[in-house]
């Protein structure tokens, strides 16, 4: 195998200037055929990943991927192509078939871009970019010294997967209104799954790292150690009795219920009128302590960025603040669905981030006293129209604010409404490996269903 390393096959800046030029182009070409407004996103990804199991290599792959996403608005009428073809020829193609449709589709009052004196001017570098020259050859050795490690720590321990990934790429949106903005990024990650055969069966668990920056990512050995940790800790799984206890979702798991929040207060649930918090502006959801805000120019962070997917300029700013919901999360068409100005979250947020009021998760175990300590959740059972909640769950019973033993095949059900209102504490121990920025959350009363 040669010592290709993808991190380094293209220059960086050159990348930028020659995606920035076809979309340029794009946006020329849009106005030669007629649209009157024209809006364009690509973005190229580079990259290599590798994954080993029981020391052996099951796959090395390296990608590059591309792809250019036009929508053309032929007055109120919207129309959207994408081609993989950076060609002249495909462009125009792609063009054409978007106007064909804009022409089809009918009219919409809220469509086009946002205004141009809205457009962001000035894009900070952030700091996003750091690839890692490394070869097919050095990401395998450090994904068998990751397994090595797990399989070392018992022999009853089989591997499922270690795997490494590096990526880099580049994103560029651009629009008619004059406004081309550009965006380089890395994102390298590690893994492993391990299985430990006992007589209640299999039990499997995992362990992963996830930045910007390589050497941010644990070492193979750390990693793989961490993995094995988890899934031993698994064994001797039992069931509990059906109760009403504080549940304490650990912070990659809490992740989630941040991530139900935004869902609810997003502007097209809002102006579709199919959120539980519908009627909820201006009123407490969490308690006073609770504040929720979004960071968009944290350096190096996985959800930073300067401008949002119409070309506004992001900015720091709370959704909840002293428990208070203050703001929807809105882009400018569901801003204008609700005559409202957008909060620049087209696509999304940028680095959510929640106050802690405790301390790290042995903390919260001892603030908690008994109930479930949740580090898995399976199935999709939440209605966002009434915050009803219900999900499989597993993890560990605490008593006396000590783990008793591992728990599966539970059931926790709640409300999200009740959940946001009735969070005791949020931990110290930040998860960072996401855009969503929180520690581990207490939850007073919620039913575990088991036996």
């Amino acid at each position: 195998m040669s010592q290709i390393q993808p991190a380094q096959l293209e220059d960086p800046e050159i990348l930028r200037a020659e995606l920035e030029q076809r979309v340029a182009f794009i946006l020329d070409e849009s106005r030669r055929q007629g649209a009157t407004a024209c809006e364009v996103g690509v973005s190229q990804n580079t990259g290599l990943s590798v994954g080993v199991r029981q020391g052996e290599v099951e796959t090395v792959e390296f990608n590059r991927d591309q792809g250019f996403a036009i929508t053309l608005y032929a007055g109120q009428r919207k129309g959207s192509a994408s081609t993989s073809d950076t060609s002249d020829e495909a462009i125009r193609s792609a063009i054409e078939a978007a106007l064909g449709i804009a022409q089809h589709a009918s009219e919409d009052s809220f469509a086009g871009l946002a205004d141009p004196q809205l457009m962001a001017t000035e894009l900070p570098d952030l700091d996003l970019y750091h690839p890692w020259a490394l070869s097919a050859e050095q990401a395998i050795e450090r994904a068998l010294v990751c397994e090595n490690a797990a399989l070392e720590m018992d022999p009853r321990l089989t591997s499922d997967s270690a795997n490494i990934s590096t990526q880099q790429g580049c994103r560029v949106y651009g629009n008619s209104n004059g406004f081309i903005g550009s965006s380089l990024g890395t994102r390298h990650s590690a893994s492993a799954v391990m299985i430990v055969a006992s007589d209640q069966g299999m039990q499997r668990d995992y362990w992963y790292g996830v930045d910007r920056l390589a050497a941010n990512l644990p070492s193979a050995e750390a990693l793989g150690r961490k993995a094995a940790q988890r899934t031993l800790a698994r064994l001797g799984t039992r069931t509990v009795k059906t109760a009403k206890v504080p549940v304490l979702f650990a912070a990659d798991q809490a992740s989630g219920l941040l991530g139900h929040l935004i869902g609810a207060i997003a502007g097209g649930a809002v102006y579709r009128q199919s959120t539980f918090l519908l009627d909820a502006m201006g009123q407490p959801i969490f308690p006073d302590w609770v504040t929720i805000d979004e960071r968009p120019y944290m350096p190096r962070a996985l959800g930073s960025s300067a401008f949002d997917g119409d070309g506004l300029a992001t900015r720091e700013q709370a959704f909840v603040d002293q428990g208070v919901l203050r703001s929807w999360v809105l882009g400018t068409y569901s801003g204008r669905k609700l005559n409202l100005p957008s909060t620049a979250n087209a696509g999304g947020v940028h680095n959510l981030h929640v106050t802690s009021n405790a301390g790290d998760l042995p903390a919260l175990l001892k603030e908690m006293g008994t109930g479930l300590l949740v580090t898995e959740l399976m199935g999709q059972g939440i209605n966002g129209v009434t915050g009803d909640y219900s999900r499989g769950a597993g993890g560990f019973w605490v008593e006396n604010g000590e783990i008793q033993f591992p728990v599966q095949e539970v059931t926790i059900a709640g409300n999200l409404k009740d959940m946001f209102a009735n969070l005791r504490c949020v931990g110290s121990d930040i998860e960072r490996r996401g855009n969503n920025l929180t520690g581990s959350w207490l939850v007073d009363g919620m039913t575990v269903g088991g036996e």
